[in-house]
């Protein structure tokens, strides 16, 4: 008789409260009261910017700003990965695994899902109008057109005045 795997859930996150509440929206509907066969396999990915991309083509010193500007954004990362930890302890989720990895966030979601052969990618919605979005580039957008699973936007409701 064949065995059921769990199968996996990879959770796109950054320092944006729609991502916090993304993976806070994820747990509560997913993972409330299931600490002891969890639904699936919690892999939590933030894509960390590279120093050059933030920097990009700013002439002459620029070379000399990119040690700086890593350092931020590796205190940034480090913030994210906490925020998420504490996120996942306060709903008494334990067993997740967080990655760090350096590059687009849409690539590196999309490639994720590849390496560990998520059937479901839960991602925030910035809640970008059309010429934002057009300009920016929208992560959610990309990921639902490439990744090869199930893709999950999690819109956070507007707040009334």
């Amino acid at each position: 008789m064949a065995t059921a795997e769990t199968q996996t859930m990879v959770v796109g996150i950054d320092d944006s409260e729609h991502s916090t509440y993304a993976l806070q929206w994820t747990l509560d509907h997913f993972f409330a009261n299931s600490t002891v066969n969890p639904p699936f396999k919690l892999v939590i990915v933030h894509a960390k910017p590279s120093p050059s991309s933030v920097v990009g083509l700013a002439g002459p010193g620029a070379a000399e700003v990119l040690p700086y500007v890593d350092s931020d954004l590796k205190r940034i990362a480090a913030r994210v990965v906490e925020k998420a930890k504490e996120i996942c302890s306060s709903k008494s989720v334990h067993d997740f695994v967080v990655e760090v990895v350096e590059g687009d966030a849409r690539n590196i979601l999309c490639e994720a899902v590849e390496k560990h052969h998520a059937s479901i990618l839960v991602v925030g919605s910035h809640g970008y109008g059309a010429i934002k979005r057009a300009v920016l580039g929208s992560v959610s957008d990309y990921c639902a057109h490439h990744a090869h699973c199930t893709v999950m936007i999690v819109k956070r409701p507007k707040t009334k005045h």
